[in-house]
C-alpha cells in the first residue's frame, strides 16, 4: 500500500493543477446537481416490519383521512377568564376558521364542538388532520401553521403544537465557531498562518463536495433532518485531522532537508496509509449502521461515511496537489533559511517517558475513573424526541406544556387502536371489547371510538395515557395494552397499536435489541483490519478495550448532564428526559471510528519503530512522542468541531455534539495517549506476536517499510521524522 499511495503522492504533486482542476469540477458539477435536483430531508422516525408503522401503513390504505398528520392548536383564556366568555369563545371560532385556511389541512375541529376543553374551562385543543403524513407536508404548509401563534391577542393565546415542523436544525454561527478555533489550534501547531489555512480549506472542499452530494441523492433516496448535521461535524473534524497528519510529516521531513516532492509522496505514502486504515474504520462503522435494519438511520450512516470518504480521497489527492502549489512556504519563516533542524524531544517524550515508568498504577486508575464515570448508563432511558424535549420557548414546547396542564400529560401522545375485519359489525364488536380491556389498564385516563373506513371494516379506538409520551410508564402500557388486545382478534383480524407514541416505543425497543449485533460485527470488521495493518492480535485486542472504556464513560456523562440534569442547565438543557434513541447507536459507531484514527496514527509509529530495531519500551516512547503534538492537536480541532454543535437549540444535536465532544476527549488523551502506551510497555515484545498460520494474511505495509529499501533518501535524510 505505502508504495501505491507513494506513486499517488507523487503524481498529485506533479499533476498538481490538474489534480485542483478535477476537484473544481467535481464541486461545480455537484453544486448544481443539489441546487437543481435535491429534494428536501424528514423529520419522520418508523422501522418498517413494526406493528406501529404496519398498522399506518393499513391506514393509509383503508382510512386515507386518518393516515395523515394529526396535530393539535392549544388555546387559551386570558386570566379571569374562560373559553366560555362571549369575546373570547369568538377569537377561538375566528381561530378555527384561520387554521382551516392552512395548506393541505382537511379538518379542523372547533373545541366546543370535540369536548376538548380542560375541566376549568381555560384551555382548548383545537383538532386538525393533514391530508398527508408529516413528513410529506410541503414547506409552505409547516410554515403556515407554525405562524399560527401570530393570532395571539389579548383575548386568546394561540400556540400550534403536535410536532409540525419543517427542515432541518438550522446551521449558523454557533458552528463557525468551533471551526474558529480548530483554525487557532492549527496555526499554534503549524506556526504558519499559511499551512493552517491550506489545511482547513481542503477540509472545507471535502465537506462541501460531500454535503453537495447528500443533498443531491435526496431527490431519490429519503434522508433525515439529523443526517446533514452529522455529516457536517464528521466532515469538518475528519478533514481537518487527515490533512493535519499528512501536512504534518511533510514539514517535519521538509525540516530535516528532503526535497519537497519526495517527502509529499512519502508523507502521502506514510501517514496517507494511516490516513486510509484509519478512514476505513471509520466508514465500517458508520455504514455499518445499514445493518440494524432502520432506513433513516441507514440514510444516517452512509451519508456521513459517503463524506469521510471524500475527506479521505482528498486527503490522499488534494492535499499532496496544494502542498506542491505551496512548497517551503508551508514551513514557519524561520525554517525556510535555517536548512536542516534537528528535532528536539518535546513534551510528548517526556509525557511518553512518565507514563511507561508507572504505567501499572496508570493503568489501573485509568480504568477504575473510566469505570467510575460509566454508573450512571445504567439507568440510560431512550425514547423519541417529543415537545417535551423541545428548546424552550418554541411552540412544540409551550403548546406540550400548556396541554400537559390542561389535560394531563398524557394528553400529548394518545395511543390509536386500528381494528380490520371483515365487516362493519365485527369491527363494532371489536372496539367495544377494547373499550372495555384499555379501561382497565393502569395508566389510562381515557379512552374513546374513533372514526371507521366507509365500510366499517376498519375502526380506530384512542386510548389517553396518564404520564407523558416519553416516560417508562407509557412504554409499558404500550405493551400491556398489545397484550391484552392482541387476543380479541380471530382469523385474519387484526388489532394494532399505532400512534407517534407508540412509534417512539417500536423504534426504542429496536435500536435497543440491534445494539449487541451492530457492536459485534463492526468492532469484528475493524479487529480484522487492525489485525491486518499491525501483524498482532493483542494491539487490536487492546484497542477494541480501550473503546469499550471510552464509550461506558461518555454514555455516563452524557446520561448524568442529559438525562439525570446534573449541570445540564450550563449547557442550555432546560428539561432533561430519556436520550433519542438513536443517539447511542449513533455516538457507538462514530466514536468506535474515531478511536481507531487515533491508534492507527500512534501504534502505526509504534510499530514502524519497532520493526526498525527499537526495543518494544523505546519504539513506545518514540512513537507516542513523535505523534504526541499531531494528535493533541487533531483532538482539539475534533472536539472544538464537535463542541460547536452543543450550542445548537435542537435538542438531539445538542446531545450528539456533546457525547462526541467528551468522547473524543476521553478516547484520546486519556485512552490513546495515556492507557495505550502503558499497556504496551507491559506487554512488551508479546504486544506484537502474530502466529504464523496468520502470517499467510495479505501483508499491508502502512509504515513505508518497503518504502525505505526501494525508495530510499540520500543517506544523511534516511530517517523519517514527524512533528513532534
Amino acid at each position: 500500500m505505502a508504495n501505491l499511495l507513494y506513486r499517488l503522492g507523487r503524481f498529485s504533486y506533479q499533476r498538481r493543477r490538474l489534480v485542483a482542476a478535477v476537484w473544481t469540477f467535481l464541486l461545480v458539477l455537484l453544486g448544481v446537481g443539489a441546487l437543481t435536483l435535491g429534494g428536501g430531508t424528514t423529520n419522520t422516525f418508523s422501522i418498517p416490519g413494526t406493528e406501529s408503522q404496519r398498522a399506518l401503513d393499513a391506514l393509509q390504505r383503508d382510512l386515507p383521512a386518518a393516515s395523515g398528520a394529526s396535530a393539535s392548536v392549544v388555546v387559551k383564556a386570558p386570566a379571569g377568564k374562560t373559553l366560555a366568555d362571549p369575546t373570547v369563545k369568538a377569537a377561538v371560532g375566528a381561530t378555527v376558521a384561520k387554521v382551516g385556511q392552512v395548506p393541505e389541512v382537511i379538518a379542523a375541529i372547533d373545541p366546543f364542538t370535540s369536548k376538548a376543553i380542560s375541566p376549568d374551562g381555560t384551555t382548548g385543543l383545537v383538532n386538525v388532520q393533514f391530508a398527508k403524513p408529516a413528513d410529506e407536508l410541503a414547506k409552505e404548509t409547516t410554515e403556515a401553521y407554525d405562524a399560527l401563534s401570530s393570532l395571539s391577542n389579548g383575548d386568546l393565546q394561540v400556540v400550534p403544537g403536535g410536532g409540525i415542523v419543517g427542515g432541518a436544525p438550522e446551521i449558523g454561527v454557533t458552528e463557525v465557531i468551533g471551526v474558529a478555533i480548530a483554525g487557532v489550534v492549527l496555526v499554534v501547531t503549524f506556526g504558519s498562518l499559511v499551512a493552517a489555512g491550506m489545511t482547513l480549506f481542503t477540509a472545507l472542499i471535502g465537506v462541501v463536495a460531500g454535503m453537495a452530494g447528500l443533498f443531491l441523492v435526496t431527490s431519490v433516496v429519503e434522508v433525515s433532518s439529523t443526517a446533514p448535521i452529522l455529516a457536517l461535524m464528521l466532515g469538518l473534524a475528519v478533514g481537518i485531522d487527515y490533512a493535519l497528519f499528512i501536512s504534518s510529516r511533510h514539514r517535519s521531513q521538509l525540516a530535516e532537508g528532503l526535497d519537497p516532492e519526495e517527502s509529499v509522496a512519502r508523507a502521502t505514502a506514510t501517514a496517507g496509509s494511516a490516513v486510509m486504515f484509519a478512514g476505513a474504520t471509520v466508514v465500517i462503522a458508520l455504514a455499518g449502521l445499514s445493518l440494524v435494519g432502520v432506513p433513516f438511520l441507514t440514510a444516517m450512516g452512509f451519508a456521513a461515511a459517503a463524506t469521510v470518504l471524500t475527506a479521505v480521497l482528498v486527503a490522499l489527492t488534494l492535499v499532496p496537489a496544494m502542498l506542491g502549489f505551496l512548497g517551503n512556504r508551508v514551513l514557519p519563516r524561520k525554517a525556510r533559511t535555517a536548512g536542516k533542524v534537528p528535532v528536539a524531544e518535546g513534551f510528548g517524550f517526556r509525557w511518553a517517558r512518565l507514563v511507561t515508568r508507572f504505567r501499572v498504577p496508570i493503568v489501573a486508575v485509568g480504568i477504575i475513573g473510566l469505570g467510575v464515570l460509566a454508573i450512571p448508563t445504567q439507568d440510560m432511558r431512550l425514547a423519541l424526541p417529543d415537545g417535551a424535549s423541545a428548546a424552550a420557548e418554541t411552540n412544540q414546547r409551550v403548546a406540550y406544556d400548556l396541554t400537559a396542564a390542561a389535560f394531563g400529560p398524557g394528553a400529548n401522545g394518545p395511543l390509536v387502536v386500528v381494528v380490520k375485519t371483515d365487516s362493519a359489525q365485527r369491527s363494532g364488536v371489536l372496539a367495544e371489547q377494547i373499550l372495555g380491556s384499555a379501561k382497565g389498564l393502569a395508566d389510562v385516563v381515557a379512552v374513546q371510538p374513533g372514526p371507521a373506513s366507509a365500510d366499517g371494516s376498519t375502526r380506530l379506538v384512542s386510548v389517553v395515557p396518564a404520564s407523558g409520551p416519553a416516560t417508562e410508564e407509557t412504554a409499558d402500557l404500550v405493551k400491556n395494552l398489545r397484550d391484552a388486545i392482541h387476543p380479541l382478534a380471530q382469523g385474519n383480524e387484526s388489532i394494532s397499536v399505532t400512534g407517534n407514541t407508540a412509534v417512539g416505543v417500536d423504534v426504542s425497543n429496536k435500536l435497543t435489541a440491534a445494539l449487541p449485533t451492530y457492536l459485534l460485527v463492526v468492532i469484528g470488521l475493524s479487529f480484522l483490519l487492525l489485525m491486518l495493518a499491525f501483524r498482532s492480535i493483542l494491539v487490536p485486542l487492546k484497542a477494541t478495550l480501550g473503546f469499550l472504556l471510552t464509550i461506558g464513560a461518555t454514555f455516563g456523562i452524557t446520561v448524568a448532564v442529559f438525562q439525570l440534569g446534573w449541570g445540564a442547565e450550563l449547557l442550555g438543557v432546560d428539561s432533561p428526559g430519556p436520550l433519542v434513541s438513536f443517539l447511542p447507536i449513533i455516538m457507538m459507531g462514530v466514536l468506535f471510528g474515531l478511536a481507531m484514527d487515533y491508534e492507527v496514527f500512534i501504534v502505526s509509529r509504534v510499530r514502524e519503530e519497532f520493526v526498525h530495531g527499537e526495543h518494544a519500551t523505546e519504539a513506545t516512547i518514540a512513537g507516542v512522542g513523535h505523534g504526541a503534538r499531531v494528535v493533541t492537536a487533531a483532538a482539539l480541532i475534533m472536539a472544538a468541531v464537535f463542541s460547536g454543535f452543543i450550542l445548537v437549540h435542537d435538542p438531539i444535536i445538542k446531545a450528539i455534539g456533546f457525547g462526541l465532544t467528551i468522547g473524543v476527549l476521553i478516547d484520546a488523551f486519556v485512552v490513546r495517549m495515556t492507557l495505550v502506551p502503558a499497556v504496551l510497555t507491559l506487554l512488551g515484545d508479546r504486544a506484537w506476536f502474530f502466529p504464523k498460520w496468520l502470517d499467510r494474511m495479505p501483508k499491508v505495509d502502512i509504515e513505508g517499510e518497503n518504502l525505505r529499501v526501494d525508495k530510499a533518501p540520500p543517506a544523511e535524510d534516511k530517517e523519517l521524522v514527524s512533528v513532534d
